[in-house]
């Protein structure tokens, strides 16, 4: 009897079984027909684009050539013919000084230096007729001697009086300040009246066409590096367009303070439209070409190859890729192989969909794959 009653149960609850079966596995399908939705943040558009490889360098720019014009002797600045950002030529003439003794000392000088070259004429002519008059008997050698001897005093004194003067216009050089070079007054110092004693600071004169930029690199780096290589940069203040400049010097040394090593770029300022004091940012060159990139959060690490979760018709897949150049600054890595300009690849967190997953982009993301397109 116990068996004949649970019979008819059992098969009651074997069709009750049954009648779930098929609407359980109709909700399964269901559940994996339904597209993961991923945003614009997630999607990347493999790209062909230039990668570089090499040590970042940055800093203020300097003139490679700067200068600043001081007092060589105290006075009174009585003239001042230029201001700051005004061009100048070599030798230009930016002020004057003056100096009442200085110009004395080298009137004296002249004066002087005239006195001592009439005596060596009087003093020759005088031993030429003591030698005619010698031969003839008619003095004594004592004072041909004398005739001669004063001959050599007073060549020494026109030397010692040629001496005074190129001394006394030096000094008067002094009093008229002119350009090192050519180039732009980058700072007035003094005004007309002022008093200076030597060694004042008077102008600052600075050549605009060539700046360069001094920074430090990693030692790991010098094997790469020679005189040369490119430095492309970009600097505050121009934001629209991009330069290059080339290493102009390595310092033997490293800098026991930071362990690095510090480098000379050298950079072209033709066009005028760099000034010294602005930032300038860039890299050295080491390597560079035109590659298919993506970034560096697509690319999978942790098996024996390196893979990228690909998208292909809106289904995830997973692509074993070789990887090239790595650029950490711009976060992007070369693909060599394995994806080509134009593929769809999962970045993030989000690459870590099973493949056979299908994937629907949001509207963000259609817009930005037609933009990349």
């Amino acid at each position: 009897m116990s068996r004949r009653m649970h019979t008819p149960m059992m098969l009651v609850l074997a069709a009750g079984a049954a009648a779930c079966r098929p609407a359980a596995a109709k909700d399964g399908a269901a559940a994996e027909a339904t597209p993961v939705l991923l945003g614009v943040e997630s999607l990347f558009v493999a790209e062909s684009q230039t990668i570089q490889t090499g040590p970042s360098v940055s800093g203020a720019l300097t003139a490679e050539r700067a200068a600043t014009v001081r007092a060589e002797i105290g006075g009174t600045i009585v003239q001042v013919l230029v201001d700051a950002g005004q061009p100048v030529r070599q030798g230009q003439v930016l002020g004057r000084i003056t100096d009442d003794a200085v110009a004395d000392g080298a009137l004296g000088a002249r004066s002087g230096m005239r006195t001592a070259n009439e005596a060596v004429v009087v003093a020759k002519r005088n031993a030429e007729r003591a030698e005619k008059l010698a031969q003839a008997g008619a003095v004594a050698d004592r004072e041909l001697e004398q005739a001669r001897w004063t001959v050599m005093n007073a060549e020494a004194a026109l030397a010692d009086a040629s001496t005074r003067l190129a001394n006394a216009e030096k000094q008067l050089a002094y009093t008229v300040l002119r350009a090192p070079f050519a180039g732009v007054v980058s700072e007035r110092q003094v005004n007309a009246g002022d008093n200076v004693s030597p060694g004042n600071p008077l102008f600052s004169v600075v050549d605009p066409s060539s700046l360069r930029l001094e920074a430090q690199v990693p030692v790991s780096a010098l094997a790469a590096l020679k005189v040369g290589t490119a430095v492309p940069f970009n600097v505050d203040g121009v934001p629209d367009r991009s330069f290059e400049g080339r290493i102009t010097r390595i310092n033997p040394a490293v800098d026991p303070a930071t362990g690095q090593v510090r480098i000379t770029v050298g950079l072209p300022n033709r066009s005028g439209r760099l000034v010294a004091g602005l930032f300038a940012q860039g890299r050295v060159a080491v390597e560079s070409r035109q590659a298919t990139v993506v970034p560096a959060a697509a690319i999978d690490r942790r098996g024996i190859r390196p893979t990228v979760t690909k998208l292909e018709r809106g289904v995830v897949t997973r692509i074993e890729v070789a990887i090239g150049l790595e650029d950490p600054d711009t976060d992007r890595v070369e693909i060599i192989s394995g994806i080509a300009v134009g593929d769809t690849v999962i970045t993030g967190a989000a690459r870590g969909l099973q493949p056979g997953t299908k994937v629907r982009q949001s509207a963000g993301a259609e817009r930005a794959k037609s933009t990349a397109n």
